[in-house]
């Protein structure tokens, strides 16, 4: 099946299917300090290689390491791709070492930008070469003005990443799209971005690891999937971020994840392929059945791989035909 259209099926581990696993971060493996529950141990029993994809550029690569090792994880630094890396090198691509870059962002972004010999300066006055936007963590208003003088010069301007919110202990939170979206209000520009959805991200990963067939993990569909879908990548979508059973039953083909799980155990288990059948579908001992436009699953746990598979796919298939769909009493979590 094309990608982007409806589910696909494995009848090995996902994992197992593919040569990396790509992995985001914020709302897949943790939110805030804390493991998101079954990760540790899903992501401690694949024998597929592992990278860590994270469009947050408030921390370094190694700070990000360092966390996901506080968890009982093995991995070296260079398994943690972050937006401020890919677009620090973008960075320097574009305006050669040495050159003075204006930053609002976090340390972690200024971290990605000074390890690669740029200057980074704090003002429009000081002759920046470059603007950027990467981490959010104590961002200033007078920051973000400085970005708006300098982006309205004409002076090229770069962000690590899209996403309007992330995911914390107490709930979503600005993330570091919404202030680019305040400096794009104020200069009427549009930043090039280097983190998910944009391709720069994965090339990268793929770049460290030589993968040629991966598969990329993530809770937010915007940036996660879509990124997936314009890579030429398989996508499976979880449940214990941004993403809700919700949003995933609303997407339109094109925009749909090629797996669903309710958190990443869904990477050591097989996808088998879903029947639907007017008001029914079937996905192994999964039963997904349609009443006065809700659904419901008999068989197995509705949070389990057949489960969830079977409730999507016959919700997708409802709404192309053109009737509206509801998930009724039906409840996902770990």
């Amino acid at each position: 099946m094309e990608r982007g259209a409806g589910l696909s099926s494995t009848s090995t581990p996902l994992a197992s299917a593919h040569d990396l696993v790509m992995l985001d971060l914020d709302g897949v493996v943790y939110v805030g300090p804390d493991a998101v529950p079954h990760a540790v141990a899903a992501i401690g029993g694949l024998s597929t290689p592992v990278s860590f994809l994270t469009n947050n550029a408030t921390r370094s690569a190694t700070e990000v390491a360092d966390h996901l090792r506080s968890f009982g994880l093995d991995l070296q630094d260079d398994a943690v791709v972050t937006a401020g890396q890919v677009v620090a090198d973008l960075v320097l691509r574009e305006v050669g070492d040495g050159a003075h870059v204006l930053l609002a962002g976090a340390d972690g972004m200024r971290s990605a930008l000074e390890e690669r010999g740029l200057v980074v300066v704090t003002s429009a006055e000081d002759a920046p070469r470059a603007v950027v936007q990467g981490g959010v963590i104590d961002v200033r208003w007078s920051e973000l003005a400085e970005a708006s003088f300098a982006v309205s010069a004409g002076v090229p301007w770069f962000a690590s990443n899209p996403d309007t919110t992330f995911p914390t202990p107490r709930g979503l939170a600005p993330g570091n799209g919404a202030f680019v979206q305040a400096v794009a209000m104020a200069t009427g520009q549009e930043p090039v971005v280097a983190g998910k959805p944009s391709l720069p991200i994965f090339d990268e990963a793929r770049r460290r690891t030589g993968a040629t067939r991966p598969v990329m993990v993530g809770d937010r569909i915007d940036t996660d999937v879509e990124g997936a879908l314009a890579a030429g990548i398989d996508a499976m979508a979880v449940l214990t971020g941004v993403t809700t059973l919700a949003h995933l039953i609303e997407l339109a083909a094109g925009q749909r994840p090629s797996y669903v799980a309710a958190d990443l155990r869904g990477l050591g288990e097989s996808h088998p392929e879903v029947v639907v059948e007017d008001s029914r579908a079937t996905c192994g001992d999964a039963v997904a059945t349609m009443t006065d436009g809700q659904i419901s699953v008999t068989g197995v746990e509705p949070d389990s791989v057949p489960g969830l598979r079977a409730l999507v796919a016959l919700a997708w298939q409802t709404r192309d035909r053109g009737s509206a769909v509801s998930v009724g009493n039906v409840r996902m979590g770990a």
